[in-house]
């Protein structure tokens, strides 16, 4: 048996990469060769449409991606969340339904996960989910939900257990949001954007199938999503030139692959990410205030974090990191977002107020300033990741809970 290395990993990618892409191909027929390739997801299992790459060896394939200039694995949730919690807690037949579409970006999904009286507190949800012969029917109202209006499938936690203590009555589903008893409303941010949805279910329903992970397990299923945004947040994509938005209402799977190169047409951060630092560089060459001893000192601030940040990620990739660093990689991002904020501000002066494109970089700068609060909430609060840190890294003890064990309809609403 040949012994894999990373010069043979990457002779292979590199190989398979001169005879595949192609930029004349459609952004789906591009995701479908990436997919069979087992390129696409490459730290699955082959039998699970990966290579069974070591976080090391996965890296050399993004690597190998990106110096090629060519589209990566889709953009969206379904890449980042669904497909790790599906490889981990799914059926054998839910996995073959499900990962093909999602590397291939025929599905788009959502994460329909927090509520109105259910954010920081998770588990006291109360969308309930009935049993109706083979089928749930789902009432209730999700919030805070990314890009919902874009996908044609939902990560759906619900309540299928009133009797049981509030973490344990809780299932997971993969839920179709093409039907009439879902009513999706855009929340518009102070950057004009509308990312977040409201999710109204009022009869909805899901096939028995659809279940993930087992009747009232749905605690356990959705605490492999939440550890997969939190170091997906933190630790950002696949480094690959660009790619599109999956699924069949983002109107991309049709378009030339060539043309989204270099266009990533999503992200939380609202135009943070690994090159900050870099973007604010040049905006002070350019503008003059290069040169001002405390933009030159915030600038090496912000780009010292990029490098810790960078290298957390390669060791959570390589298998290397503590239990708490996922939870680490979120606050990261979250400081660096606030600093980008006020370096970029300073930089800018006045031109901060100027929206648009009349703006210099066309508005850009000024739009990831107002959207650098969200990511201290979303994803789990800043204050909820120092919490899972401090019990389940540190060893801390929890805080007391008088409603620990009692059966979920017995407990006082928002308690």
């Amino acid at each position: 048996m040949a012994v894999i290395t990373t010069e043979s990993v990457r002779g292979e990618v590199r190989a398979w990469l001169a005879e595949s892409w192609d930029p004349d191909l459609t952004v789906g027929e591009w995701w479908d060769r990436l997919m069979r390739s087992g390129y696409g997801a490459p730290t699955f299992l082959e039998e699970d449409y990966g290579k069974g790459y070591n976080r090391a060896l996965a890296n050399v394939v993004n690597e190998e991606l990106a110096s090629a200039g060519v589209v990566g694995p889709p953009a969206g949730l379904g890449y980042l969340l669904a497909a790790p919690t599906i490889v981990a807690h799914a059926t054998r037949e839910q996995k073959d339904l499900w990962l093909p579409r999602i590397i291939s970006g025929q599905d788009a999904w959502c994460q329909l996960f927090s509520e109105p009286g259910a954010g920081s507190d998770l588990a006291g949800l109360q969308c309930k989910a009935e049993r109706d012969g083979d089928e749930w029917v789902i009432t209730g109202q999700k919030v805070w939900t990314s890009t919902a209006q874009l996908c044609n499938m939902g990560m759906l936690i619900a309540r299928t257990d009133p009797d049981a203590p509030k973490h344990a009555g809780i299932s997971y589903f993969a839920f179709d949001m093409d039907q009439p008893a879902v009513e999706i409303r855009p929340l518009r941010e102070m950057t004009g954007r509308a990312m977040f949805n409201e999710v109204f279910l009022d009869g909805a329903r899901v096939p028995d199938w659809n279940l993930i992970g087992g009747l009232n397990n749905g605690w356990a299923v959705a605490n492999t999503t939440l550890a997969a945004e939190r170091a997906g947040l933190g630790s950002g994509g696949s480094g690959a030139a660009g790619s599109a938005f999956p699924g069949p209402l983002s109107n991309q799977l049709g378009e030339r692959v060539g043309n989204t190169v270099g266009q990533v047409r999503t992200g939380g951060t609202g135009g943070g990410g690994g090159g900050m630092a870099q973007h604010l560089i040049k905006l002070a060459r350019d503008n003059g205030t290069i040169d001002d001893p405390i933009v030159r000192q915030g600038i090496s601030k912000l780009w010292s974090l990029q490098q810790i940040g960078k290298y957390s990620a390669l060791r959570m990739k390589g298998g290397g990191a503590s239990a708490g660093a996922p939870n680490i990689a979120k606050l990261m991002m979250s400081d660096m977002l606030r600093l980008h904020r006020e370096v970029a501000t300073q930089v800018l002066g006045p031109d901060v107020a100027i929206m648009g494109r009349d703006a210099k970089t066309g508005g850009l700068v000024q739009k990831a300033i107002l959207f650098s609060p969200g990511p201290s909430i979303y994803g789990g609060t800043d204050q909820v990741q120092r919490n899972i840190i401090g019990e389940r890294a540190l060893g801390l003890p929890k805080e007391p809970d008088p409603n620990k064990g009692a059966p979920f309809k017995d407990i006082p609403r928002n308690a």
